[in-house]
């Protein structure tokens, strides 16, 4: 019977990485992993910054895409585009299931680690700021909690300035000869986008004709389900909170679930879920 020893010498895996680049190396898994430091003796603190820390990371791989498949539709790469919005709601979804963990720590848990956590709180999340404001959620007092860092302030700024992902998929409905307003083409990016009819009818159109706009219909549906992923992440983040910490204040200063519940209330896309009630 083959050892483990064996099996690996058989297999011929390398084991002297004296002069060649290792797994830890490529991942940069030493500054990687000594990023988490407690304040506190809370030995559930380290679930807390774990779960936030991946969190930031998902978060931008999900910039990364949403940044390149705005690029790509504007570029006339469709599929390309396409590709990547699936990618943004898989990550969603990842985000999704990643509260199931922290939803393991109870109220005492989290009343013994809130002190360390003075006024810091996802809410001041400069990644989740420019994803809300590449899918159209424009709010100018949310620059503000980033004004102390001119890096990260640049960051938001420009995400805030820029047409939203659903501004961009307005004007490839103009691009196909579909009757778009000039004011929905030209207009203040920095504000958020409002339901309107004209903008209604063109989906209706490319809904009712699928094989005529066949990529603007699959726009649609790619639309759809980040919409979709994007509710249920907010709505987990608020079934998390009121299991952890009730209906307390959050650190950040917001009142944590009546803040949480409201913003289950903006809608991003709003034609393109109108629309179905007319089909």
């Amino acid at each position: 019977m083959s050892t483990p020893q064996d099996i690996v010498t058989r297999e011929g895996a390398k084991l002297d990485f004296a002069q060649d680049m290792t797994y830890g190396d490529y991942l940069q898994l030493d500054a990687l992993l000594s990023a988490q430091q407690p304040l506190s003796p809370v030995h559930d603190e380290m679930l807390f910054i774990v779960q936030h820390q991946t969190s930031e990371l998902w978060m931008k791989l999900m910039l990364h895409e949403l940044a390149a498949a705005m690029h790509a539709l504007q570029a006339g790469e469709a599929s390309l585009a396409f590709k990547m919005m699936a990618r943004v709601s898989r990550i969603m979804a990842q985000l999704v299931s990643a509260w199931d963990v922290l939803a393991t720590m109870t109220p005492p848990e989290y009343s013994a680690l809130r002190p360390y956590l003075a006024n810091s709180s996802g809410f001041q999340s400069a990644q989740y700021r420019c994803i809300e404001f590449a899918l159209g959620n424009k709010n100018a007092a949310m620059l503000k909690p980033h004004v102390h860092k001119p890096e990260l302030l640049a960051m938001v700024q420009a995400a805030f300035d820029a047409p939203s992902l659903y501004d961009i998929a307005i004007g490839q409905l103009a691009k196909a000869g579909l009757a778009i307003d000039a004011v929905h083409l030209q207009r203040d990016w920095t504000v958020s986008h409002t339901s309107s009819a004209n903008v209604q009818a063109a989906w209706k159109a490319v809904y009712q004709n699928p094989q005529q706009y066949w990529n603007l219909y699959q726009l649609g549906e790619k639309l759809t389900d980040i919409e979709d992923t994007f509710r249920l992440w907010r709505f987990r983040h608020l079934t998390t909170v009121e299991r952890v910490i009730g209906m307390r204040r959050g650190t950040g200063g917001t009142s944590g679930t009546g803040y949480l519940k409201a913003m289950l209330d903006v809608v991003l896309f709003p034609e393109i879920w109108q629309v179905r009630g007319e089909l």
